[in-house]
């Protein structure tokens, strides 16, 4: 059961990131649960565990994490689409 919450909130987590960047809407659930997993271990890396947590995430340092993961990824992409 632990592993199906974290996963949801991942996926809740990297859909308020693509909300915040506007690039949500390009973003499926795969995705969204990708960019919240690994916007939260870079989040809770660079700024540490503060704030209110949530299956073992803090979320504040989480949603900044998957919001610089996902401005990144599309810099990214768009620079490789040209």
């Amino acid at each position: 059961m632990g592993l199906i919450w974290t996963l949801i909130v991942g996926a809740v987590i990297g859909a308020i990131a693509g909300a915040i960047t506007s690039r949500g809407a390009a973003m499926g659930w795969i995705s969204n649960i990708i960019a919240g997993l690994i916007g939260s271990w870079l989040g809770e890396s660079l700024l540490g565990s503060w704030g209110p947590s949530l299956a073992g995430m803090a979320l504040i340092p989480s949603i900044i994490g998957a919001v610089v993961l996902v401005l990144i990824v599309s810099w990214i992409t768009s620079r490789t689409n040209k």
